[in-house]
This record gives structure tokens, sequence and C-alpha cells, in this order.
């Protein structure tokens, strides 16, 4: 069987053929199984509906018999039918994924009795302590529509129990569904909390109390209990901020980190100190692994007859292990561990430990597992980053000319500021896409902060974790206090810099995944198609500095409006749904506050009826019962009405949007064409998914 082989007619080197450019790229075909896997998973999390049975059995006949063809084409054809089948592999195993963690949902508000055993601690945006619970008992709700795990925010009076996983609880609260997007085609916390198996959150003003001791419901929950009382421990001996920090970075637990604390490090990019991620798997069994292997060598038997190097990876392999359950096993630090794995099984088997395989291994074993993992930001800029990173190293190693003429001693330095550069450079599109914002002085931040990471604090950290059983782990906390300080201190100076972070509007959907394929395409192909990958960044790069904003947003309950004017967006309200507010403004790449947006609109930040006029709209925002009774005079033709309480009959001439409206819909965005007004809502942008009601 013979596959025809089409030449372009291109000048010099580019006239290739497809097959032929395909057969060169022999050896690296394996670094785009992942890169074909998610782009499937992408497809399943972009489709405007769950597929159904029949739709499914397809998908899965059209993957086996791409595989079928793959083993009669030729050598050189076979990758693109096997290509086809890993793309429909991604798209089955998200949907597998998405029933597998099927769970009840709330679908309408609660507010009485919450029973549930604690499972984790942390804190919420406003700095209120927060439980998420399982073993769930709601009053008059049955258990098979009862939400396997809910999430409250401690409110009001509290301090009666010393919250601790295990410990089983109850109070009364207010509960309700993960909420939709702010606006249509927004951050959906519904699709993380699905996978979460969270099916409600809410918050109490009541007491929490005790209902029954951890150890009744303590089986699974050991590790955390020792996670808590090691957090702990660390605060006391290392008290204040310092030792807060300590706690987050030994074992994740970021409850004693204040929200002022989180915003500077966050302002000054060092946040991702925080994420028990791959920089700390990596630096913990980077410093076991040399640590290991330095203390064989001393011994010269042990140095000339024992495998020092596989003895070091396999103890390396272990506190990694170790420390991914200490630290709560999270997607992050699972992620990382995987990725640390993958190399020191590398070193195992003689095998070179950092490469793009070993990266592409990583990422393929991730996207199985947790094929939900590619479209949170966590995943995005950690694997941006190790790609970059071990690309930028491979050449450096190829180019030994200018290596050779700088001084040895010089290198880890140089080093040092490489990896904060490229790492910077690599992940600040996904930053900046994901929080709409960039840290300007980041990369200086990072410089002064990293080294010591490496250097100071992660060995410190194995040295307390080895003095603890003595009783002598307050020596590592020592060591560990004064850089702890140097970093917040770094983060506190440099978030207050002028012009510390700049904000940025909203990509549309099309700009990551464009400009990820391009980057990826640039490092793994071979040959002068490569460049195509820089044609599709510098697209991605334009189509994002394009990218629209709706001229109108309208609440999913209506309690704020905002309409652009002018390139600024005016609020209707200075502290009602503040949220969503907070949220369109930074979409907006706009870093005003919310009471300084409803200053624009020329109205008293207290008045219950706004007018709002700009991008061809005429808007009138009634806030409340009393401002209902204005209805009639303001209901003029072309005008649109958003009312907070139902009207009682109906409204015309004007266009009346009311709550019962916004409840069928959720958040509406509004644009003018010409003489045609289109609107597009979170229903539409969301779809018929497993996690939309």
């Amino acid at each position: 069987m013979r596959v025809p082989v089409f030449t372009a007619s291109l000048p010099g080197s580019l006239r290739v053929s497809p097959l032929r450019a395909l057969a060169a790229q022999r050896g690296r075909l394996f670094l785009f199984v992942p890169v074909l896997l998610a782009v499937g998973i992408g497809i399943y999390f972009a489709l405007p509906r769950e597929p159904v049975v029949v739709e499914w059995a397809a998908l899965a006949a059209l993957s086996l018999a791409a595989v079928f063809l793959a083993l009669l084409l030729p050598e050189d054809a076979a990758p693109l039918a096997f290509a086809m089948a890993l793309v429909c592999a991604g798209c089955l195993v998200a949907g597998l994924r998405s029933a597998h963690v099927a769970a009840p949902v709330l679908t309408i508000r609660y507010f009485g009795p919450i029973e549930g055993r604690i499972v984790k601690i942390d804190r919420s945006a406003s700095d209120a302590v927060r439980l998420t619970l399982d073993q769930v008992v709601l009053h008059d709700r049955a258990p098979s529509r009862t939400p396997d795990r809910v999430r409250i925010s401690l409110h009001g009076t509290q301090g009666f129990i010393v919250p601790e996983p295990g410990l089983r609880v109850m109070t009364t609260g207010h509960l309700g569904p993960p909420p939709a997007p702010a606006e249509p085609g927004g951050f959906d916390f519904r699709r993380l909390a699905w996978f979460e198996r969270l099916g409600a959150v809410g918050y109490t003003r009541v007491p929490v109390l005790a209902l029954a001791p951890a150890r009744d419901g303590a089986a699974g929950l050991r590790i955390h209990q020792l996670r808590m009382r090691i957090s702990a421990a660390v605060q006391a001996q290392l008290p204040g901020d310092s030792g807060a920090f300590a706690a987050a970075i030994l074992t994740g637990d970021r409850s004693g980190l204040s929200q002022d604390r989180m915003e500077e490090l966050r302002r000054s990019n060092l946040a991702h100190l925080l994420a028990i991620s791959g920089l700390h798997m990596g630096l913990l069994t980077g410093f076991v692994f040399g640590l290991l292997r330095f203390l064989m060598a001393l011994v010269p038997p042990v140095a000339l007859r024992a495998p020092t190097r596989k003895i070091a990876a396999i103890a390396a392999l272990a506190s990694g292990a170790f420390y991914l359950l200490l630290s709560g096993g999270n997607v992050a630090t699972e992620r990382a561990y995987i990725m640390v794995a993958v190399m020191l099984v590398a070193v195992l088997l003689d095998r070179r430990a950092i490469s793009l395989r070993s990266v592409a291994l990583a990422a393929t074993l991730i996207l199985l597992l947790r094929p939900e993992a590619l479209v949170q930001a966590g995943f995005q800029m950690s694997f941006a980053a190790t790609v970059a990173l071990v690309a930028v190293f491979r050449w450096l190693r190829d180019e030994r000319d200018w290596r050779g003429r700088i001084p040895r001693w010089v290198w880890p330095m140089i080093s040092v500021v490489i990896c904060s550069v490229v790492a910077g450079v690599a992940t600040a599109p996904v930053a900046a896409a994901s929080f709409n914002r960039l840290s300007e002085y980041g990369l200086i931040a990072n410089l002064l902060a990293v080294p010591l990471m490496g250097l100071v604090i992660m060995p410190a950290a194995v040295l307390a974790a080895a003095l603890a059983p003595l009783g002598l782990s307050g020596l590592g906390l020592a060591v560990m206090g004064p850089a702890i300080g140097w970093i917040l201190g770094v983060s506190a100076h440099v978030s207050a810099l002028d012009g510390a972070v700049i904000p940025i509007v909203q990509p549309i959907p099309a700009v990551m995944p464009l400009l990820s394929l391009g980057a990826l395409w640039l490092i793994i192909w071979q040959g002068p198609a490569r460049w195509a990958g820089i044609v599709a960044m510098g697209t991605a790069l334009l189509l994002w500095a394009q990218s629209p904003r709706p001229a109108l947003l309208i609440a999913r309950e209506g309690e704020v409006v905002g309409l652009m004017h002018e390139g600024l967006r005016h609020l209707s309200r200075a502290r009602a749904g503040g949220f969503t507010a907070e949220s369109w403004l930074r979409a907006d790449g706009d870093a005003t506050l919310q009471a300084e947006a409803q200053a624009r609109s020329g109205h008293d930040e207290r008045a219950t009826v706004v007018h709002l006029r700009g991008s061809g709209f005429d808007v009138v925002h009634l806030a409340g019962k009393r401002a209902l009774t204005h209805l009639p005079e303001i209901c003029l033709p072309g005008r649109i009405v958003v009312v907070t309480e139902q009207p009682p009959g109906p409204s015309a001439p004007c266009y009346v949007i009311a709550p019962a409206d916004l409840r069928q819909t959720g958040a509406r965005a509004y644009e003018m064409r010409g003489s045609e007004l289109r609107v597009r809502t979170v229903a539409q942008s969301s779809g018929q998914r497993l996690w939309t009601p």
C-alpha cells in the first residue's frame, strides 16, 4: 500500500514533503504524545454539551480504528494515525474522569444544620478560616442528594474548638451551589468544584462545635493530623509570619498567613514559593540526592563498591514521597512528584535524568490520571517553566565554545539568573491570562529570593526533619527564620513599589492554546518548519492585544451593572456584588477598586437609581424595592432597565431584565453591533455539561 507524497513547490531547504519531514522527527515523536492528549482533553472541555453514549462509543471506535490503520500504513505515515488515536484518547480519558468523580451538587440554597468531618483547613479571600467537610449530613435532605463535600467559611464568634482534620463538627449555616462564572466565558468555579467533589459552598455565623473526636473518624486522615501538628509545632517555635511561611512550605498549611501578606507575595510574584510544587520537590530531592552521594563518597569502600548514585536516587525518591503525603497530596504536589520520580527512575535505569522525554512522560502520566489539570494554571505554569528550562539548558550544553570561557565558579550564579529569567518569561503569559496581572519587578524579586530557597531554606528543612526525633528541630528552624524574613521583606518592599503590578486584559479563549502549541512546536519540531511556531505565537499575541471586552455586563442576580465608556468600566454599585465587580475590572485590565469604578458613574454611592450611558447603551439600574417604584417613569423605548426585585407586571416599552430572567441565564454580556443588540449569557457559554445545572 503506497501513500501518495506531495511535495510543495518551495525554494531551497523548504522543499520537503510533509511525510519526509515527519520521518526526520524519529526519536522525538514521543514528545508529541502529551501534546496530542492535551488537544483531545482541551476539545472535551470546550464542547458545548456533554456527549451521549452513542457519541462516546463512536469516538472509542474511531480511536481503535486509527490504531489499526497505523499498523497498516507505511512507517512514515503511521504517526499521523497514531496522532488521531491520541487525540481521541485524550477526549475519552477526560470524559471518563468527569463521570468517575460525579457526586451530588446542591441545586438550591440551603439554611439549616450542617454536620461533617473536617478534611481540610484553609482561609477564604476575606481572610476567614474555612473548613472543608466530608461525610456531610444536612437536615431533611436524603443522603443520595447530599453533597460529598461542602466548604464553609467561619464568621461571627468562633473559637469553641480547635479545628483539626478528622474532627466531626456541627453548626448552622448557609450553603449554595458552587457559583457560576461572573460573566460569559469567565472562570467557571463549578468545573473546579466538580473535580474536587465539592457540592456546596457557604458560610456560618454560628459557633462551630465538636460532635465527635478526631479518632472516631480519623481513618485515612492520620497524615493530615500529623501535618497539622507539625504546622502548629513549627509556628510555635518560629512565631509570626516567618513561622506561617515555614509551615506553608513544609506542610502546605497556609492558614497562618494573613491575606495582606499573601497579597504582598502575589504582587511581587513570589507566591509560587508557597505552592509545594516543582521548585520545592526538586530542591528537596536534589538536596537529599546530593547530600547522600557526598556522604557516601567520604567512605572509600562504599564509594568504590556500592552503586551510590542509585542508592541516593532511591532515598531521594522516598523523601519526595513522604513530602507528598505530608503536604496534603494536592494536584500541584502530585504533579511535581511524578516529574521528580520520572527523573529519579531514569537515574536508576542509567538514563539521562533531565530531558524533554522525561518531562513528556511526566506530563503524559498526569494527563491520564488527572486530565482536568490541563485547564488549571498550576499545570500550565509548571510545565511551561520546565519545558523552557530543559530546552534552554540543552542548548547551553551544546554550545560549549562560549561556556568554556566562563570560570566554573561563576557558572552556578549564572545558572540561577538563567533559571529565574527563563522560568519567568515562560510562565508570564499563563500568569497574565489566569490572574490578569503581571509583576513588573517579579524577576528582581525572584533573583533576590529564590536562591535562598535552594541554598538555605530547603537544606535547613531537611536538617530540622532529621533532628526532630531528638527534639532538636529548632536548630534547623533557626537557620530558616532569617532567610524567610529576607524573602518576606523583599516581597513587602517590591509590592509597595509604584507600578509593581501591571493589569492585563483577559484574552479570548483561542489565545492560550495557540500560544502554547506554537511554543511547543518551536521547541519539539526539528527542521525549517519549526519556525511556524513563531508565527503561531505572534498571531496569539496579536489576538490578545485585540481581545475585546463586553460593553455591558449584568451580574447573575442583577446586583451590579457595568458599562464600558471611553475605555473604562462604570459600575452602578460601590459595594454590592463585590466579587463579581472585582472580576469584571480585573478582566478589563483595570486595577481600579469597585468604589472608584462606581464613582465614574457620577452618582452617589448610596443611590438606588443609577443611569449609565455610553457605547450606544442607555441603561438604568434599579436596586431594591423602593427603586422599583420609579420603573413606570423611566421605562422609555430603547432603554435597558435592570431591576433587583421582580416587577409586578409588564414593563413595555423598555427592555426590563429581572431576577427571574437572570436565574435562567446567569450573568449576561451585551454588545451593540450597529443597530443590533447582541447578548451572550453564562448559560450559553457554559453549555450543558456535567458540572452545570
